[in-house]
C-alpha cells in the first residue's frame, strides 16, 4: 500500500466542530477575568452583565426596536421549544424541514404537542422543500440554516410581509454569519456556542411585536412548565427581556458571550462576521471544486451554508460502497485527521449522509482552513490506498 506524504503546514487551530465551535482568535481564560463569580445574577452587577449581553446582541445583529431579546435555558433547543409550546395551536401550522433538527421540531409538534392541523414540507439532505407551497396565513416553523445538511435559505423573500401567521425561525447556525431578515421573522432563536464560539446551555429568544401580541391574547390548551412561561396575568413578563432570567444563568458563560460580542463589534459588526464566514466557505469550496473526489451536499449553490459546510465523498469507488462502507471510509479519514491533530470533530452528523462537516463560522481563521485542505487530500488518498489493498 502506497503511503502519501503528509503536508508540511498544519492549521494553528484544529477546532472545526459545528458546535461547540471554535473560540474567537486570541481567546484565553483571561477573557473571563471580569466575570462576577459567586454573585447573584439578580444583584446589580449580574443584571448589568445580562443587560449588556442583550444590548450588544441587538446592536450587532441589528435587531429592530420593539423586538424583545431574552436569555433562556437549554440552549437553542430550549428557545425553540419555549416558542412552540407557548405560541402554537392558535391556528394551523406548516412545518418545514430539510435536516435533522427541523425534523425534530416536526416530531415535537406532532407527537408531543399532538396538534392536528399540521402540514409537513420536507426535503432530502442537500435540498430545500418547495417553499412556494408554504401558507404563511398559518404559523410556520423552519430552520434558516440546516446545520446537519449545510443547506440554508438564500434570503427571506419567500415570506410575505402581509402574513397572518407567525414565523418561528431556528437560526442557531445562521445568526452572526448570515443576514437574517427580521421583518419576516416573528421568533428567532440561537445559541451562543455556534457562530461566536460561546459556551453551551444558554439560548437566545427574539420576539417580534406580533409574537408578543400572540402571547398576550392566546393561551395554549396545555399546561406550561415554569421555564416556558413568558406571561403573567395575560401580560408579557418584560423582565425576561431585560436580563431577569427565568432560571439561574452561568455568569461565567455570560462573560464569555460578552467577550465574543465585543470581539465581533471590534471587527466591524455583522458585516465583518458575514465576510469572515463567506471567506471561509470560499476557501473550502475552491478546494472542493478542484478536488475531483468531494462535492457539496447542498445541491444548489445559492443555498450552501457558509458555516456548517457539509461535503460528500463522490469518488466513484467510494460511492460504489454501500452506506455502511461509505460511513466507514469517512470515519477512517476523520480519525486519521484527528490523530494527526489537524482537524477535530469534522465527521458528518449521525443522521446525515456519510461524509465530512467542516465548521466555517466567523471565529475560524481562513488560513487554518487553507492549511487543512491539503490534509483532506492526504487522508483521502491514504484511505483509498487502504481500500484498494483489501479489495
Amino acid at each position: 500500500m502506497t503511503i502519501v506524504a503528509k503536508p508540511g503546514l498544519r492549521p494553528a487551530n484544529p477546532n472545526f466542530s459545528s458546535g461547540p465551535c471554535a473560540k474567537r482568535p486570541g481567546w484565553s481564560l483571561a477573557a473571563l477575568a471580569d466575570a462576577p463569580l459567586g454573585r447573584s445574577h439578580r444583584a446589580k452587577i449580574g443584571k448589568t452583565k445580562l443587560e449588556q449581553a442583550i444590548e450588544l446582541t441587538r446592536e450587532i445583529l441589528k435587531v429592530p426596536a420593539g423586538y424583545r431579546i431574552g436569555i433562556v435555558p437549554a440552549s437553542d433547543t430550549g428557545a425553540v421549544e419555549m416558542a412552540m409550546w407557548s405560541l402554537l395551536g392558535e391556528r394551523g401550522i406548516d412545518m418545514v424541514a430539510w435536516e435533522s433538527f427541523g425534523a425534530g421540531w416536526i416530531t415535537d409538534v406532532v407527537k408531543q404537542l399532538k396538534l392536528e392541523d399540521v402540514r409537513k414540507f420536507e426535503a432530502a439532505y442537500g435540498e430545500l422543500p418547495d417553499l412556494s407551497k408554504v401558507d404563511f396565513d398559518r404559523d410556520v416553523v423552519f430552520t434558516w440554516n440546516g446545520t446537519t445538511s449545510g443547506v440554508r435559505v438564500a434570503n427571506g423573500d419567500f415570506i410575505p410581509a402581509d402574513r397572518k401567521g407567525l414565523t418561528i425561525c431556528d437560526a442557531t447556525s445562521a445568526a452572526f454569519a448570515q443576514n437574517l431578515d427580521f421583518a419576516k421573522l416573528d421568533v428567532v432563536t440561537f445559541s451562543w456556542q455556534k457562530v461566536l464560539g460561546g459556551e453551551g446551555a444558554h439560548g437566545m429568544l427574539i420576539l417580534s411585536p406580533r409574537a408578543v401580541e400572540r402571547l398576550e391574547t392566546y393561551k395554549p390548551a396545555w399546561p406550561l412548565p415554569k421555564i416556558f412561561r413568558m406571561t403573567s396575568g395575560g401580560k408579557l413578563i418584560e423582565g425576561i427581556f431585560k436580563g431577569e432570567t427565568i432560571n439561574t444563568p452561568s455568569m461565567l458563560c455570560v462573560e464569555d458571550y460578552i467577550d465574543a460580542l465585543n470581539w465581533a463589534k471590534g471587527l466591524g459588526g455583522l458585516e465583518a462576521l458575514v465576510g469572515r464566514a463567506d471567506a471561509n466557505f470560499a476557501a473550502i469550496d475552491t478546494f472542493v471544486q478542484k478536488s475531483g473526489w468531494l462535492a457539496n451536499l447542498a445541491v444548489v449553490p445559492e443555498t450552501r451554508s457558509n458555516t456548517s459546510v457539509c461535503l460528500s465523498i463522490v469518488d466513484p469507488e467510494v460511492a460504489a460502497l454501500d452506506k455502511d462502507g461509505q460511513a466507514a471510509f469517512a470515519k477512517a479519514m476523520v480519525s486519521a485527521l484527528e490523530t494527526e491533530g489537524v482537524a477535530f470533530d469534522i465527521g458528518a452528523y449521525r443522521d446525515a449522509p456519510p461524509g465530512l462537516r467542516i465548521w466555517a463560522g466567523a471565529t475560524v481563521e481562513t488560513s487554518d482552513l487553507m492549511a487543512l485542505m491539503p490534509w483532506l487530500d492526504w487522508a483521502f488518498a491514504n484511505q483509498k490506498a487502504a481500500l484498494k489493498a483489501v479489495a
